[in-house]
């Protein structure tokens, strides 16, 4: 077994582990989480947003290179596969209402997922931004797991669109109530679908917080947009950037 005597020593020995990553991912998730309880749950409190800003600090402050952090941190990262999937449950729970309202959910569902995708490509082509960024961004709107594989098949970088998709969820959170209000949109369901669709995750914990029938259609909405987004973006992204 080899001999630790200092503290660089030390530090040098656990670096190279996995094991080390993988816990401090863990240890920022779980202050993260904590943190954003003790604020009550407020949208820029996001336990995801604030486990980024942690361990990013950390690896900077250690000078770590993202390939050693992966190498621990790629057990977590397998469970995006199975989150994806899991997808599946709210969808097949809702099916009776989701066939209810097929129409006007459906006609919803296009034209936001084309909206959010189009939007992105064409305002960032007007700011000059390299297609690397534009393809990493074209996803945000759909859930992170399936953002990422995205991203990763039309050529863009998954981490770069797991950090838009944070941002684009805690500006939707932001938003999402005082701009209903300020339309005096009433209906929950409706509230709940706008957000599902734009903001997914972190916008569906959002609007748990303000109605219970407004999350279950942004649950929803979020599932279903993660399956347009998956068919649609491919074709639409060739189209808008030729």
């Amino acid at each position: 077994m080899t001999e630790v005597n200092t503290p660089f020593q030390l530090w040098a020995y656990l670096s190279t582990s996995p094991l080390l990553w993988l816990t401090v991912t863990v240890l920022a998730w779980l202050a993260a989480d904590a943190i954003a309880v003790k604020t009550g749950r407020h949208p820029l409190a996001n336990p995801v947003l604030l486990s980024i800003i942690i361990i990013g600090t950390v690896l900077h402050l250690t000078a770590t290179d993202y390939r050693t952090y992966f190498t621990g941190a790629q057990f977590v990262h397998f469970l995006l596969g199975p989150a994806t999937v899991a997808l599946a449950i709210p969808l097949y729970r809702a099916r009776h209402l989701i066939l209810r309202n097929l129409l006007p959910l459906g006609v919803s569902l296009i034209a936001g997922s084309i909206v959010a995708i189009a939007s992105t490509v064409i305002i960032a082509g007007w700011f000059d931004l390299p297609q690397t960024a534009i393809l990493s961004l074209a996803p945000k709107s759909a859930t992170a797991p399936v953002a990422m594989g995205i991203s990763q098949q039309i050529g863009g970088q998954p981490a770069l669109t797991a950090a838009f998709c944070v941002l684009t969820g805690v500006i939707g959170a932001l938003m999402i109530t005082p701009m209903m209000n300020a339309m005096r949109i009433k209906n929950y369901a409706a509230r709940g679908f706008a957000v599902g669709l734009a903001a997914h995750g972190i916008g569906t914990a959002r609007a748990f917080t303000v109605n219970s029938v407004a999350g279950a259609f942004a649950g929803i909405a979020m599932g279903l947009n993660a399956l347009i987004t998956a068919v649609i973006l491919p074709p639409l992204i060739g189209w808008l950037m030729n």
